[in-house]
């Protein structure tokens, strides 16, 4: 179906997830390929990230690559973000290393208590940075908005102009991971905290129809909670995962990729998950285009309906 015989407006919602957001790269290259037009990309957290990057005209291809490249990096295996992945992402095998890894998330917990977070906001802007180019959210050549939190009133923060970076930055500051982000008199974190998948803000932004991509594992199984930190845990991913149903039960179509159970923070296995990404947009090219003509057949049919009465 061409883009000129669409006459509405497609908005697509990124959620967040960390590492996980990697399969949006994928998601991206099908709906390229296709032809489907996207008129708005609203993005949280890592969704930002990617959206933002294409949204200012960098080809999904090229993400991949910078992706890539930065994961294999003598800089990010010598991060303090690689630091943080080794101690939390549970990937090493070797009995001494889990010793060591155990005592690391101690140290992280530790300063969780005595920081406002583990890393600074300086390492994010660095990866930020090298994705994002410095320009103005509204010289993208796709219309982009970004979901960040307002810490003080609990209040979503959507960004629709002013430096893109900045925007990418506030969306992404994990709580508790990377320190709130100081803008205009607010303190700004995580988007995901109030907006895990932004179709609401898409719809907002005029979106008639919404194609949501949540890039969020199950719901960890727990037999027994043996410590508070898991009772936390839990609680949030439970409360998170209300949040996020209100916002896709509002969405047209719901893109899922398979993202198994990777941590968010476990960037060194994430590439393979822009195949899932694919895998899953493939998928949802149907009823996407089911969508998309039923709404072409209604625009056809209410034009000829005001031509009779116009005749008459």
């Amino acid at each position: 179906m061409g883009r000129n015989f669409f006459k509405k407006k497609i908005g697509l919602a990124l959620g967040g997830g960390g590492a996980r957001g990697v399969s949006h790269i994928g998601v991206l290259k099908v709906l390229e390929e296709e032809n489907i037009p996207i008129h708005v990309i609203v993005g949280t957290s890592i969704g930002a990230l990617v959206g933002g990057a294409y949204a200012s005209g960098t080809s999904p291809e090229r993400i991949g690559e910078k992706v890539e490249n930065l994961i294999s990096s003598r800089e990010f295996q010598s991060s303090a973000l690689k630091s943080v992945e080794s101690a939390l992402a549970g990937e090493d095998e070797n009995f001494f290393r889990k010793i060591r890894s155990f005592l690391k998330s101690q140290i992280f917990l530790i300063q969780m208590l005595l920081r406002p977070s583990i890393l600074s906001a300086d390492q994010l802007k660095t990866i930020i940075e090298y994705f994002i180019p410095d320009i103005n959210i509204e010289d993208c050549p796709i219309p982009f908005r970004a979901v960040a939190t307002n810490l003080t009133s609990g209040e979503p923060v959507i960004f629709s102009s002013g430096p893109l970076r900045t925007a990418v930055l506030a969306s992404s500051a994990v709580p508790g991971a990377i320190e709130p982000i100081p803008y205009e008199g607010q303190l700004l974190s995580d988007g995901g905290i109030v907006s895990p998948v932004p179709v609401e803000t898409a719809r907002k932004e005029g979106a008639d129809l919404v194609i949501a991509v949540p890039v969020d594992r199950s719901l960890p199984i727990h037999e027994e909670f043996k410590t508070a930190k898991d009772i936390f845990y839990q609680a949030a991913e439970i409360t998170c995962r209300i949040v996020e149903k209100h916002e896709l039960e509002q969405a047209d179509v719901i893109i899922r990729p398979n993202v198994k159970d990777l941590h968010w923070i476990n960037f060194s296995r994430a590439l393979d998950l822009i195949g899932e990404g694919e895998k899953a947009a493939r998928e949802s090219i149907p009823q996407i285009k089911k969508k998309m003509s039923l709404w072409a057949s209604l625009i056809y049919n209410l034009k000829q309906l005001g031509g009779q009465a116009h005749g008459r």
